[in-house]
C-alpha cells in the first residue's frame, strides 16, 4: 500500500508547525487586546443546524462532509465558526451583551484546491454579539488593521454594505426575489470580470437596462468621499421614471449609505477602501461585508472576510428576538503563505528545545540539571541514548538546537558547565545560575 495523505489535506511537521503556532499566538494575543474571550465549538454538527436556511446558503452546502453516526443521526464537519457561534448564543440566552469571542479551530470544505485553499484549513474569527452600532463594525477593522501590523504584513481592506447593494439593485429595477441571486453572480465581479457578470445576469433573467446600471453604479471609482457622495446621490434618486411616491423611495440603498458614512467617521485609515462591488456571497450577511487582502502577494484569496449578520442568531430561535452581529474570518492558511513570501527563512527552526544537554558519566546530575532549567521556562532536552559526543553533536546540528551543555565531573567539581553556541562554536564555562540568566535573556531579547 502506498502511504498517502487525502486530497486536499496536509501533514505539518514541526518546523512548519512550530511557525504556524507562533503566528496563531500572535493574532489570538491581539484578538485580546480588544477584549475577545476564546470559545470552543464541536467539530461536529448536527447537519439541520449547519444546511438551516439562516446559515450559509446553497453555494456553500455543496461543499459540506457529510456523514452519519452508529445512531443513523445526519451530521457534518462544520465549514466555518459562524454557524456552530450563532448555534452557541442561540443555546446560551442569558448571555451577557455585547459577547465578544474569538475562536481558532479547524474547518473542512469539500471544495476547489489550490495555492492557500485547502479542504481542512484552520479558521481565526472574532465576533461582536449584541450592538447595532457602526463602533462594533469599526472596531473588527481596527484589530483585523492590528493584527496584520503585528505580522508585519501590508494589506488592503475593501469595505461595503449589502444595504448599499440591495440599493443599487433596487436602482436597477432588479425584482427583490432576484436580489440574493443577483449578488452571488456579483460576488465573481472579480474572477469573471464584467463580461462574465453580464453573461451570468441574463441568464439568470436580467433585462440589458437592468444590467447596465449595475455595471455603471459598479464601476464608480475615486477616493472613498468620492464615491461615497456619488452613491449617495444615485441612491438617493426615486427610480428611473422618477416616481415621488413612497413606494419607489431607495430606503434600504439611503441606509446603507448612512452606514458606510458613519463606519468611514470611526475608522479613517488609509488601506481601507469602499468598494462598492464586495458583495460576500453569503447569504446571511445584512449589512457590512469587508474583506482584506494582501495586494502584492501570488495569493488572490482574501486573508480575512466577514461582515454583519444581524438576523441568523434569531433565526436559530425561532422568535422575533435579535442579535446583531458583526465578525471576521482570518484565514490561517493563506496568511501563512503570505508570510512565508515575505520571510522565506521563517521555517528553519526545527525543534522547540533551546538547549541539548550531553551527560559525561553524569547522567543522574544531568537529570537535576535539566529539571532546573526548566523550571526556570527554558525548553530542555538531553541525551537519553547515552551516545558519544560527536553523534550527540550531530544530533544537535540535525534539529539546529541553539546551545549544547557538555556536562563531565571535572565542571561538577568547579560547580560548573560548558555551554556551547552552536553557530558561532563559542564555548563558555559557567555556573548553573550564569546559563540560566545568559539563556533567559537570549530568550527574552530574540
Amino acid at each position: 500500500m502506498e502511504l498517502e495523505t487525502a486530497k486536499g489535506v496536509r501533514d505539518f511537521p514541526p518546523q512548519e508547525k512550530i511557525m504556524r503556532d507562533k503566528i496563531i499566538a500572535k493574532i489570538t494575543s491581539t484578538f485580546q487586546l480588544y477584549g475577545f474571550s476564546p470559545l470552543e465549538t464541536p467539530v461536529l454538527e448536527r447537519l439541520d443546524v449547519l444546511s438551516a436556511k439562516y446559515a450559509g446558503g446553497e453555494e456553500i452546502l455543496k461543499e459540506m462532509f457529510k456523514l452519519k453516526d452508529q445512531g443513523e443521526r445526519e451530521l457534518c464537519l462544520r465549514y466555518d465558526l459562524t454557524v456552530p457561534l450563532a448555534r452557541f448564543v442561540g443555546m446560551n440566552p442569558t448571555l451577557k451583551l455585547p459577547f465578544k469571542r474569538y475562536q481558532v479551530g479547524n474547518a473542512f470544505r469539500d471544495g476547489p484546491i489550490k495555492l492557500g485553499r485547502y479542504r481542512e484549513f484552520i479558521q481565526c474569527d472574532i465576533d461582536i454579539v449584541g450592538s447595532k452600532s457602526m463602533l462594533a463594525d469599526s472596531q473588527i477593522i481596527t484589530v483585523v488593521k492590528h493584527v496584520f501590523q503585528v505580522l508585519e504584513l501590508k494589506i488592503i481592506i475593501e469595505v461595503n454594505n449589502r444595504k448599499v447593494l440591495d440599493g443599487i439593485l433596487f436602482y436597477a429595477n432588479v425584482p427583490e426575489d432576484k436580489w440574493l441571486s443577483t449578488i452571488l453572480i456579483i460576488d465573481k465581479l472579480k474572477k469573471i470580470g464584467k463580461e462574465g457578470v453580464s453573461k451570468e445576469l441574463q441568464l439568470l433573467g436580467l433585462n440589458i437596462e437592468s444590467i447596465t446600471k449595475i455595471l455603471e453604479t459598479l464601476s464608480i471609482s475615486g477616493t472613498n468621499k468620492q464615491i461615497i457622495k456619488q452613491l449617495k446621490e444615485l441612491l438617493s434618486k426615486n427610480d428611473q421614471n422618477g416616481q415621488n411616491d413612497n413606494k419607489n423611495v431607495n430606503k434600504i440603498g439611503a441606509e446603507g449609505m448612512q452606514e458606510i458614512e458613519q463606519l468611514f467617521d470611526f475608522c479613517t485609515a488609509k488601506n481601507v477602501i469602499f468598494s462598492p462591488s464586495l458583495a460576500r456571497g453569503l447569504s446571511y450577511y445584512t449589512g457590512t461585508v469587508f474583506e482584506a487582502f494582501a495586494p502584492k502577494s501570488k495569493i488572490s484569496s482574501s486573508l480575512a472576510a466577514g461582515g454583519r449578520y444581524d438576523k441568523m442568531i434569531g433565526n436559530f430561535l425561532e422568535n422575533k428576538q435579535e442579535y446583531p452581529t458583526v465578525g471576521i474570518a482570518f484565514g490561517i492558511e493563506p496568511i501563512i503563505e503570505v508570510w512565508k513570501e515575505n520571510n522565506p527563512k521563517a521555517i528553519e527552526q526545527k525543534t522547540v528545545t533551546q538547549v541539548y544537554i550531553i551527560p559525561i558519566k553524569t547522567t543522574k546530575e544531568c537529570i537535576t540539571i535539566a529539571d532546573d532549567l526548566r523550571k526556570q521556562g527554558i525548553p530542555t532536552d538531553m541525551d537519553i541514548n547515552e551516545r558519544g559526543i560527536s553523534k550527540n553533536l550531530d544530533y544537535a546540528n540535525a534539529y539546529a538546537i541553539p546551545f549544547v551543555l557538555f556536562v563531565g565531573n571535572e565542571e561538577l567539581k568547579q560547580k560548573k558547565v560548558k555551554l556551547k553556541e552552536m553557530i558561532s562554536g563559542k564555548e563558555e564555562l559557567l555556573s548553573i545560575e550564569q546559563v540560566v540568566k545568559k539563556l533567559i535573556h537570549l530568550k527574552t531579547t530574540g
